[in-house]
């Protein structure tokens, strides 16, 4: 399945304390049950007024149904199309 970045505006989610951050994945865990397996969370980052979360899903659309059911926005849905590092030119 393709992977995605997901772009959330959230105006000052930088200064969520830990339980609010807690609640936010437990809902989406809770939301991500039920549209399994179209739809993975990897991983989030947390900047001041906006999310960045890393998903595996079927398409755009699945992802767009976890944040309708899940109240989360998704401003950016972008495609993944490859990924570098340090070890990508590497000599």
């Amino acid at each position: 399945m393709p992977k995605y970045v997901i772009e959330r505006d959230i105006p000052a989610v930088g200064n969520f304390t830990v339980a609010q951050l807690g609640e936010a994945s437990r809902k989406s865990c809770s939301v991500l049950h039920k549209l399994a397996p179209r739809v993975q969370w990897i991983q989030s980052y947390v900047t001041q007024d906006r999310m960045y979360c890393v998903y595996i899903a079927a398409n755009p659309e699945a992802v767009r149904e976890h944040a309708r059911l899940g109240g989360f926005p998704a401003n950016r849905i972008s495609e993944v199309k490859a990924m570098i590092d340090s070890a990508t030119g590497g000599d």
